[in-house]
């Protein structure tokens, strides 16, 4: 797997409990930063605003495609659109994919775990 370097913040899927002040709580922890959930875990996600989305911040992501049907994206605060490339690798992994400003994002993200359903997310912290 093409794990983000620092190791999991969580080493199981768990929803997110609360996000704003630069951080989200989950499972009983606090975090600082950004998150990407994946079927490998929780893990701090080095992206800040949507502009360091990209092919190689998404590549965790992308290593886990066969245990995904979707993956949301929250932008933060703003709203964005996927630059063509990468909406075209994730349909090309058959990786249902949708973009929505984080706090959203999180809402979607539980619901769907909640059913049992193959969800992933990044998310970008807002303060």
């Amino acid at each position: 797997m093409n794990a983000p370097a620092a190791g999991p913040h969580l080493p199981r899927l768990a929803p997110i409990d609360g996000y704003g002040k630069g951080g989200f709580r989950l499972a009983g922890l606090s975090h600082r930063g950004s998150l990407l959930c994946l079927p490998s875990g929780i893990w701090a996600w080095p992206v800040t605003q949507v502009i360091d989305i990209t092919e190689a911040t998404l590549a965790p992501a992308f290593a886990e495609a066969d245990g995904l049907g979707l993956f949301l994206l929250g932008s933060g605060n703003e709203r964005w659109i996927m630059p063509a490339a990468l909406r075209l690798r994730f349909h090309v992994l058959k990786i249902g994919v949708e973009v929505a400003r984080t706090g959203t994002a999180v809402s979607t993200y539980n619901i769907l775990l909640g059913e049992g359903r193959r969800v992933a997310a990044g998310l970008i912290a807002v303060e």
